[in-house]
């Protein structure tokens, strides 16, 4: 999970169904361009900033325009709401909020500024899609090329409300939402998903963080080959980077940033690639 502002290489052109772009998932066939398998990213969640020379693969907030002349991954928060956007969620689809006992929203315990959306029922699911195919029409309109879908591991900090089988099903919904639009479409972090994960939603790449540190890696890699992008966080990584670089199980696009994803003006901005 990451932080961002706002609230709310070549790839080749795939078709939903394809082996190269999508699993066997997914009823869209509007041609999208998958993640390339080499080149440069940045993530940009903290605020956009012009790429440094050499990047080619640019993350931002669904708010934002696209980095021009790069590949560009535009970030929806798919199972939990922005920072800011309780009220509208609460206001306009409060049964798409996920309660304790009590009826009260149930927040992300890290990100307490972040409300769990209700995945448990299929009502529930589609006042979500409904909301979130705003955002991704707004992503194909302003040109990005892909859109990932963060939080897809919500039903972990549940207490075992959300089940994994109904996130599984938001996002193949969500998945087909963006296919329809001409993108494709990114798993955020969940590595005990494996291969059956993606053959199960269509997912057509992955964000992870921290796979190095955390060491799960290969359970990106082996479900998606090189479409991986991995973000280690500077204040965590514990050792030289070039030690991460030199390590063979990271997937090839390796980057590190600041925790906070601030953008070159702030002094806490870090930036490095493999």
């Amino acid at each position: 999970m990451a932080v961002v502002a706002g609230v709310g290489l070549s790839g080749c052109a795939v078709a939903s169904g394809s082996g190269s772009g999508s699993g066997p998932v997914g009823a869209s066939s509007a041609a999208r361009t998958n993640l390339p398998t080499s080149g440069i990213p940045d993530y940009q969640l903290g605020g956009a900033y012009a790429p440094p020379a050499g990047v080619t693969i640019v993350e931002r907030d669904s708010t934002e325009r696209p980095a021009s002349g790069t590949y560009s991954i535009c970030y929806v928060n798919g199972f939990q709401t922005q920072p800011g956007a309780a009220g509208a969620w609460l206001d306009d689809h409060p049964s798409a909020v996920l309660r304790d006992d009590d009826g009260k929203p149930v927040s992300d315990p890290g990100w307490p500024d972040e409300m769990l959306l209700d995945t448990s029922t299929a009502s529930a699911r589609a006042q979500i899609v409904a909301v979130l195919t705003v955002s991704v029409a707004r992503c194909a309109a302003r040109g990005f090329e892909a859109v990932e879908f963060d939080n897809l591991d919500s039903w972990t900090r549940s207490d075992g409300a959300l089940t994994r089988a109904d996130n599984l099903a938001l996002a193949r919904s969500l998945v087909d939402a963006g296919h329809d639009h001409g993108l494709a479409v990114g798993q955020k972090n969940t590595p005990q998903l494996g291969v059956s994960g993606r053959k199960s939603t269509g997912f057509d790449f992955v964000v992870a963080e921290e796979c190095v540190e955390y060491r799960e890696c290969s359970a990106y890699t082996k479900a998606y080959g090189e479409h991986v992008i991995d973000i280690e966080y500077s204040d965590t990584i514990g050792r030289p980077w070039s030690s991460v670089c030199a390590d063979d199980d990271r997937p090839a696009m390796t980057i590190l940033r600041d925790r906070e994803l601030v953008t070159p003006s702030d002094d806490d901005h870090v930036f490095e690639h493999c």
